[in-house]
């Protein structure tokens, strides 16, 4: 079944062209994610598909019998509302069933329950507020009383995940789920849980992801958005790369062929009278299109940087017995670590575990309770954090660089203009002069960025870098990060990104309590699940021996006992000792049985 069709859409704002004459099909059971560079159309040609934005040229065909779902970035809700009251905001039927039951409940008149359960029956409702508050649940949204406007930012967008995924659920009918940036503000345990979720429900996806392992569990085939152009991948992420290189390889290969060519029809161009032929004619205009060719500009620039970081000395970071509480919340109790030369450190944990706080607090940003930090006198922080830049609103990208220097220092003693560092950040002459307010969210993020490795630091700390980067960016960005020579910090949830970057792990594990891994994201996650999956073990191992000790205690059926009937709390416990032993018992062995294949670890749950 075709969900949507798009014929040759184009759309441009002022000179800046996003895409030109890209045709595509959605069809029912498609996953499919976005990649492109940030302001190259992807959020636009969502709201597009959503009737928010209108194309300038093609056509865009929808079957009516669908329905088109967004979740984006931008999140309307009444602030008086609380979570359950706007969960329930939901225009659907199912939704209205369950209103119309909860009134029922409340009333004398028989007539409303009969509609009510009737209507509960045909929307298949019952499930339905178990599942809001399951799905709430697996968020880490758990207080339903709470306002809206009490909620961070993270949170609001949250309980608007669960919203959309509870519409998608609510309506039985055919859906397209789009969803820009969906992992955004959420942990590790809420990222996997989703990712669990979509691919395996029966939705049609459209996404914009700069996750990379979510984006190969969820989707089976990418939209690549480059050169005004939209190309079609199916497979993996890794499938996308290599056909992407093979289409630049045949390009540059067509390019070269063109420049042979051109030459010889250049010589040809100017032996030519003035005077010409039919036959000529052709042979001109064939000549202006191989010129075209031959001239076709494939380089790509990037952020390859190998800039001059100041020297570390022998003292780099040291923090000794640090503990830190907000109210009763311990965040850190009695934390100590030594930072080590080129060292690069991955952070992580569970939302309001107190990861943040660690970074301001090494930073002298946020004061502790208790203990000491010694930093050493080269260290030059460089932190990229998650509130985004301070700027005026009419103040030019190109100022707000040149704040900091006119020239940036590069490692084999040269020096490169403030401009020049903006185009390897993918900044054109005409964005350079332009108010930085005009720029994409993403825009922005990346001139955050900039911003910060342009002040030469030697310490980079780094609050959720992946949020609002596209992966173009994310995979240069990882390349520099990999080569960095300073100290390094990393809070992410980005896993792939962690995995690429990060050699030792900070584990966040709740009351103060932080565990010293050394070894990749990955590699913490693998260890993580056996010791949870030993924990299952031995947990299962004391209930049964808990039980053959409460079984042993019953009155034995004996000839030598006199004969007595069970009171009712012993014949309870009788019953469920028999009811719950075999199921024990095969839960040990399976795990068990896990535990002893390594391969198998990861499906202890």
């Amino acid at each position: 079944m075709n969900y949507v069709s798009a014929e040759n859409l184009s759309k441009s704002y002022g000179v800046k062209t996003l895409f030109k004459d890209i045709t595509f099909h959605i069809n029912e059971g498609d996953k499919i994610a976005i990649v492109a560079k940030n302001g190259t159309g992807k959020s636009t040609l969502l709201k597009i598909l959503m009737g928010k934005e209108i194309a300038d040229s093609g056509t865009v065909s929808i079957n009516k019998d669908i329905q088109v779902v967004l979740f984006d970035q931008e999140i309307d809700f009444e602030g008086e509302l609380n979570v359950e009251e706007f969960m329930m905001t939901l225009d659907s039927a199912p939704i209205l069933a369950l209103k119309n039951y909860h009134h029922a409940l409340h009333t004398e008149n028989p007539n409303d329950m009969e509609n009510a359960l009737t209507e509960m029956e045909i929307h298949k409702a019952w499930d339905l507020e178990n599942e809001m508050k399951q799905i709430l649940s697996q968020l880490k949204i758990t207080d339903l009383e709470a306002k809206m406007k009490t909620l961070s930012g993270g949170q609001i967008k949250r309980v608007a995940l669960a919203k959309l995924l509870l519409e998608t659920r609510a309506e039985h009918r055919h859906t397209l789920l789009i969803m820009d940036e969906p992992t955004n503000h959420l942990d590790v345990d809420m990222v996997e849980w989703l990712e669990n979720y979509l691919s395996k429900a029966m939705v049609t996806l459209l996404l914009v992801t700069h996750d990379r392992y979510f984006l190969d569990a969820v989707c089976d085939t990418i939209w690549e958005m480059e050169d005004f152009n939209l190309y079609v991948h199916n497979g993996s992420y890794a499938t996308y790369l290599e056909n992407k290189m093979i289409r630049e390889d045949n390009l540059n290969s067509t390019i070269e062929k063109a420049n042979n060519l051109y030459r010889k029809e250049l010589e040809w161009m100017r032996r030519q009278p003035k005077a010409r032929t039919t036959k000529s004619k052709s042979r001109i205009d064939a000549f202006y299109e191989t010129e075209k060719t031959a001239k076709t500009d494939t380089r790509k620039q990037g952020l390859e940087l190998d800039f001059e970081m100041k020297r570390l000395g022998k003292k780099i970071l040291e923090l000794k017995n640090i503990d830190k509480k907000f109210g009763e919340k311990v965040l850190l109790k009695d934390f100590s670590y030594q930072f080590q030369r080129g060292e690069k450190v991955g952070i992580v944990g569970k939302n309001g575990a107190g990861k943040s706080t660690l970074l301001n607090i090494i930073q002298g940003l946020e004061p502790y309770d208790k203990g000491e930090i010694e930093t050493g006198e080269t260290i030059k922080f460089g932190y990229f954090s998650q509130k985004g830049l301070t700027y005026n609103e009419d103040e030019r990208v190109i100022d707000f660089i040149k704040e900091i220097g006119e020239n940036f220092p590069l490692a084999n003693g040269r020096t490169i203009s403030a401009s020049q560092f903006l185009r390897l950040f993918l900044f054109d002459d005409q964005t350079q002069y332009s108010p930085i307010s005009k720029l994409s969210g993403g825009e922005k993020r990346r001139l955050h960025l900039m911003y910060v490795l342009y002040q030469n630091p030697n310490f980079l700390i780094f609050d959720e870098p992946t949020n609002d980067l596209d992966l173009p960016t994310l995979t240069v960005l990882e390349n520099f990060l990999q080569n960095f020579q300073g100290c390094l910090i990393i809070v992410s949830h980005d896993r792939y990104f962690m995995d690429r970057i990060v050699d030792h792990v900070l584990a966040f594990e709740g009351d103060g309590k932080i565990k010293d891994f050394v070894g990749n994201f990955s590699e913490y996650r693998e260890s993580r699940k056996m010791e949870e999956g030993r924990w299952k073990s031995d947990h299962i191992t004391q209930k049964i021996e808990n039980f053959k000790e409460a079984e042993a205690k019953l009155p034995a059926s004996s000839s030598q006992l006199p004969a007595r009937k069970l009171s009712f709390k012993e014949q309870r416990e009788l019953e469920s000792i028999e009811k719950e032993m075999p199921e024990l018992e095969k839960k040990r062995n399976d795990i068990l049985e896990k535990l002893n294949n390594e391969a198998d670890y990861e499906k202890i749950s």
